[in-house]
């Protein structure tokens, strides 16, 4: 579980975070969702240490990482695994080589031990046999279920997922909300996903947190956001009509 309390973040004049608190849990897909601009990509950041607060903690199992020792933080950057939005292969090693690359920086394994892991992890996101491709010739999809592969293969207790789904079309964006929600549960993994995808939301919002201009303005699941009366989050969520009528069909089913 990952616990943030009251965090707070500004550059110059400008705050782009305000008094945030939350809890991810674990076994849980918790996405983060809002605007352009409402402060959800540097909240992101600050979880995972690549930016500093101006106040506020960050716990992971109850430990404070601006208070962890230098070995405690090098212990929990193994333990995170991310999966960026472009999915930042290397393009002049090979799929078997990205997926490996995480192995070889922080691990004492041998070559057979780390072949064996990679081919593990690249059968559990349906790439088997694909080891010997470059980035170049695959698809935008088997890219991110590259990506995917690399993030899990040190086997972390966190997952970051920023804008998974981006550039891909919506039948593909399913098959990664899908392995994602799977893996979660699988390994019981902490999975914090930035998204601007709705479907995503709906189909894969355990936790959802809501920032409106920096603030915390709602928490919640996917169950209980078809009947949120927050103005700002329905003109948020039910922007598109496929979701205007899912709400329909979901206050119907209700009664």
């Amino acid at each position: 579980m990952i616990e943030v309390k009251n965090i707070k973040k500004s550059f110059g004049s400008k705050v782009v975070l305000n008094d945030v608190s939350c809890k991810m849990e674990s076994g849980k897909v918790n996405l983060i969702i809002g605007s352009s601009g409402s402060g959800k990509t540097v909240f992101l950041k600050c979880l995972v240490g690549l930016m500093g607060l101006d106040s506020g903690d960050v716990l992971y199992e109850g430990k404070n990482v601006a208070t962890m020792q230098e070995q405690e933080q090098k212990e929990l950057r193994t333990q995170i695994g991310m999966l960026f939005q472009g999915s930042a292969l290397f393009d002049s090693l090979t799929v078997e080589q990205n997926v490996m690359f995480p192995l070889d920086m922080f691990t004492k394994k041998s070559s057979a031990e780390k072949l064996k892991r990679v081919n593990e992890v690249l059968d559990r996101v349906n790439l088997k046999d694909s080891n010997n491709k470059f980035p170049a010739e695959i698809s935008g999809g088997m890219k991110k279920r590259v990506a995917l592969a690399r993030a899990i293969v040190l086997n972390p207790k966190y997952l970051f997922c920023d804008e998974p789904n981006s550039g891909l079309d919506p039948q593909t964006s399913l098959v990664v909300d899908k392995l994602i929600m799977e893996i979660t549960k699988e390994y019981n993994i902490t999975t914090i996903m930035n998204t601007h995808d709705m479907n995503s939301v709906m189909e894969s919002g355990d936790k959802i947190i809501f920032l409106y201009q920096g603030e915390k303005r709602w928490e919640g699941s996917k169950e209980d956001i078809i009947f949120s009366k927050d103005e700002k989050l329905n003109n948020f969520i039910f922007a598109s009509e496929f979701l205007q009528e899912a709400k329909k069909m979901r206050m119907m089913e209700a009664k």
